[in-house]
C-alpha cells in the first residue's frame, strides 16, 4: 500500500487553494455568530461594563470554538489511523504484500490491537497538547475550560462516527466509538467523585453545546463540499475524508490566531484605573502651568515695581538751600 492509495493526485494546488477559502469563509461565519451571541448576551450588562465583558466573551469563546475544532481534528487522526491500519490488515490478509516493515506491522496489529489502540490515543493526546499550546497557543481559556471542551470533542467525533455508521461506510467504527465512550465515562465518573460532581461536568459540557452544533455544520458543510467537488474521494473512506477537511480548516485556525487579526478587530478597552492615572496626570500638568503662570506674573508684578520707583526718583523736584537772612 502506498500514501496514495489514501490520497487525491488530482487534488490540484488551485484546488487546494479554493478549498482553504471555503475553509476560512466558514470559520469567519462562524467566528461573526459567536460574536453576535456574545454582543446579546451582554444587553442587559451596565454600559460602563459592556466593553470590558464584549472583548474578554469574544476572545474567550473564540478560542473555545478553535480548541473544540483541535482536539476534534486530534482524536480524529486517531480514527483515522484505525481504518487504515484495519484496512491495510483486510488487504494484507488476502495475499497483498508490502515488504518486512508492513509484515512487522501487521503482525504487531494483530497480536496487540488493543495495545496499539491505547498507544494511538496517547499520541492523539500528545498531538492535541502540541497544537493548542506551541503551534496555535490559546491563551484566553484556562485549564479547566480546555478539559470540558476537549471532552465535548470527543463527543463531537462520536457523533461523526455515528453517522457514518448510519451513511453505510465501508470500515466499522464500533470498536473506535466504544473507546470513545469509555474514555468520556472514566472522564466523568472516577473513584473519588461524587454524583454532584458528575452533574456539574455535564453542566459545564452542555454549557457549551451551542459550539457542538456550530462545529457539526461547518464539517459537515465543508467534506459535502470536498467530495461533490471531488476533491475528496469516497474510496479513501469518509472519515479519511473529514480528516483532510479539519487540516484544512486547522490551517485557517493557525492563520487567524497567530496574526492577531481578531485582537485589531477587538481592541482591549482602557481600564478605569489608566484612565484615571491619566486624568491625574493632566491636572497635574495644569498645575505646574498655573504655577508658571503665577511665577512669571509675579516677575513682572516687581519689575513693574521697579520701574516705578525709579520713575518715582527721577521726576522728584529737587530743594535748594536757602540763606538765612
Amino acid at each position: 500500500m502506498t500514501f496514495e492509495a489514501y490520497t487525491n493526485p488530482d487534488f490540484t494546488i488551485q484546488q487546494k487553494l479554493l478549498f482553504f477559502v471555503v475553509a476560512l469563509a466558514g470559520i469567519l461565519i462562524c467566528n461573526i455568530l459567536i460574536i453576535a451571541g456574545v454582543k446579546i448576551a451582554t444587553l442587559h450588562k451596565e454600559k460602563e461594563e459592556q466593553p470590558q465583558l464584549l472583548y474578554e466573551g469574544v476572545h474567550n469563546r473564540i478560542q473555545r470554538f478553535y480548541e473544540m475544532m483541535i482536539s476534534g481534528c486530534s482524536v480524529l487522526s486517531f480514527s483515522c489511523a484505525y481504518v487504515i491500519l484495519n484496512h491495510i490488515n483486510t488487504l494484507y490478509m488476502g495475499g497483498a504484500k508490502g515488504g518486512q516493515v508492513l509484515d512487522w506491522i501487521m503482525d504487531v496489529w494483530q497480536n496487540g490491537r488493543d495495545f496499539v489502540l491505547l498507544l494511538l490515543i496517547c499520541l492523539s493526546c500528545v498531538i492535541n497538547s502540541l497544537l493548542d499550546k506551541l503551534i496555535i497557543p490559546l491563551k484566553r481559556i484556562s485549564r479547566e475550560e480546555k478539559a470540558c471542551i476537549r471532552m465535548l470533542a470527543m463527543f463531537y467525533v462520536i457523533i461523526i462516527l455515528a453517522g457514518l455508521n448510519s451513511v453505510g461506510d465501508e470500515s466499522e467504527y464500533n470498536p473506535v466509538m466504544i473507546y470513545y465512550l469509555g474514555l468520556m465515562i472514566g472522564r466523568f465518573v472516577y473513584f473519588d467523585a461524587s454524583f454532584i460532581d458528575f452533574i456539574h461536568a455535564l453542566v459545564d459540557m452542555f454549557k457549551n453545546i451551542y459550539l457542538l452544533i456550530m462545529g457539526l455544520l461547518l464539517t459537515g458543510l465543508l467534506t459535502h463540499f470536498g467530495f461533490e467537488a471531488g476533491y475528496l474521494l469516497e474510496r479513501n473512506y469518509y472519515i479519511v475524508g473529514i480528516f483532510y477537511t479539519h487540516l484544512f480548516m486547522l490551517l485557517v485556525i493557525f492563520l487567524l490566531n497567530n496574526t492577531g487579526i481578531l485582537k485589531l478587530i477587538f481592541r482591549e478597552p482602557a481600564k478605569e484605573e489608566d484612565a484615571e492615572k491619566d486624568n491625574e496626570e493632566d491636572y497635574e500638568e495644569e498645575d505646574d502651568t498655573e504655577e508658571e503662570y503665577v511665577i512669571a506674573e509675579y516677575d513682572d508684578d516687581e519689575e513693574y515695581d521697579e520701574y516705578e520707583e525709579e520713575t518715582v526718583v527721577l521726576a522728584a523736584p529737587r530743594h535748594t538751600a536757602k540763606k538765612c537772612p
